[in-house]
């Protein structure tokens, strides 16, 4: 059975479809999955060994001037591979209007949420097949049970695994250093600098080198204010996706804020201490065995907002982070790592 799967975007969302895929995969052995993905993205789709295709779109790009894409060679390219494969089944599992145009696009037997699970219900109107999701599930349950729903068999009980493999001869052990996720597009999610600095100074305390990441450059001076003030703190280079999950596979432990990089984090199988104030961690946590999500506490919280009115200056903390001290995430940092050193298999012999 040949699957597309229409999942373009953001970081965040895309991998959260990974353990679906797996799961699916396990079910049906058969299955082979092509999926069409932003093209800052693709990368993610290319390290699950089910898809055997990926298929970029620039739907981001394209509709800021629909009428210049339309006539680019990009979509025209973009028609061709279309046209080449024929699918048994369309999945749309983003339940947007964007997405369900792609599908409209593909043609042939669709599936998605019904317009009772998605935040666009219009979308619900591309699909053939239309199935009911608890919008109360986290996001990565609700892709199981979508898929599960539309290749007809039972969501286990137990936790797929995402199944990322970004070039596994590059990941070796464990190194003594702490990734420090700190970079957010929504001003509300991100953690006061303040307490990065605290939490840098413990980790080298302890014996960590910690690292910090970037991916514009806000986050490129933001780290760099960190690494003047505590020695021991390296800002790394800028990066690709591939680049940064092997980084984040071989560190120790990492701390981020609500984004697409914590939940490369969990999808690395590393254990992560994310943190969470004007957003649910309940419905969008980082998932996976590794995981510790920590909800900040606050009469508004979480709020859904990108930016904190509960302020009189951006340079305050938002209050919904009050009780997630640099203490506390740290100490649970260091139980997390205590975790997994505890459960990890004993190593073979030759």
């Amino acid at each position: 059975m040949h699957v597309l799967l229409i999942k373009t975007s953001s970081l965040g969302d895309v991998i959260h479809a990974l353990p679906a895929i797996t799961e699916a995969s396990q079910h049906l052995p058969d299955l082979r999955f092509d999926w069409m993905i932003e093209e800052p993205f693709a990368e993610v789709g290319e390290w699950h060994p089910a898809v055997e295709k990926v298929i970029p779109v620039a739907i981001r790009r394209w509709r800021k001037n629909p009428l210049q894409a339309a006539r680019s060679s990009e979509w025209r390219a973009l028609q061709e591979i279309i046209k080449k494969t024929e699918y048994d089944l369309v999945i749309d599992a983003q339940g947007l209007l964007k997405s369900a145009f792609l599908v409209w696009q593909v043609g042939g037997l669709s599936a998605g949420y019904d317009r009772h699970s998605i935040r666009e219900p219009a979308a619900a109107w591309f699909y053939q097949r239309r199935y009911a999701v608890s919008k109360e599930l986290h996001a990565v349950e609700r892709i199981r049970h979508l898929f599960a729903a539309a290749l007809g068999y039972r969501p286990g009980l137990e936790k797929p695994e995402y199944g990322a493999s970004p070039h596994t001869d590059l990941v070796g052990d464990a190194d003594q250093y702490l990734v420090g996720l700190h970079g957010s597009s929504w001003a509300s999610k991100l953690w006061p600098e303040s307490n990065w600095i605290k939490l840098s100074q413990q980790a080298v305390d302890a014996g960590y080198e910690m690292l910090f990441p970037w991916g514009n450059e806000e986050e490129h001076q933001r780290a760099k204010r960190i690494a003047t003030h505590v020695s021991g703190v390296t800002v790394l280079p800028k990066m690709n996706l591939t680049e940064l999950a092997v980084v984040l596979r071989r560190a120790a432990g990492v701390v981020g804020v609500d984004g697409g990089p914590a939940h490369l984090a969990a999808a690395m199988s590393v254990p992560t201490v994310c943190l969470y104030g004007a957003t649910n961690s309940a419905l969008t946590g980082t998932w996976g065995k590794q995981c510790e999500n920590l909800q900040g506490e606050y009469s508004c919280a979480p709020c859904l907002k990108r930016k904190c009115h509960q302020r009189d200056s951006e340079e305050l903390p938002q209050p919904c982070f009050s009780n997630l001290t640099a203490d506390r995430v740290f100490t649970q940092l260091l139980a997390q790592i205590q975790t997994a050193t505890t459960v990890a298999p004993a190593p073979q012999c030759p």
